[in-house]
């Protein structure tokens, strides 16, 4: 078993493999939230009230599409931390992306949620 207090964690293809995971997630993210928007703004309702963001079903959407991304990625981020763990590999590269993608969650649906009010 790994000894956690020594803090000698060095791999660097796990850390390329995080990476790429964190910008995949954010790439997802970033394509969910556009069509959202695109969605949102053709919307017959919103069409007529000139605002992209006219009702609460168009707040939601493009609030909750990118979260909920945001929040699997980071979900998958600390599953594959427990699996690194599990195989005695650099698992705190993992841990840091999870919480990372879970504090930019947060950060998102704050800035969406207040949109509306």
């Amino acid at each position: 078993m790994v000894n956690d207090v020594e803090k000698r964690w060095n791999d660097p293809s796990m850390l390329r493999h995080a990476t790429r995971y964190v910008l995949a997630v954010l790439g997802l993210a970033t394509v969910g939230a556009v069509i959202t928007i695109v969605w949102a703004s053709a919307r017959p309702r919103c069409l007529d009230a000139g605002s992209m963001l006219c009702d609460g079903t168009s707040r939601g959407v493009v609030g909750l599409v990118p979260g909920v991304i945001l929040l699997a990625g980071g979900i998958g981020a600390l599953v594959l931390a427990f699996r690194a763990w599990r195989a005695e590999r650099a698992w705190p590269i993992w841990q840091g992306v999870g919480w990372f993608l879970f504090t930019l969650m947060v950060i998102y649906l704050s800035i969406v949620g207040t949109q509306g009010a």
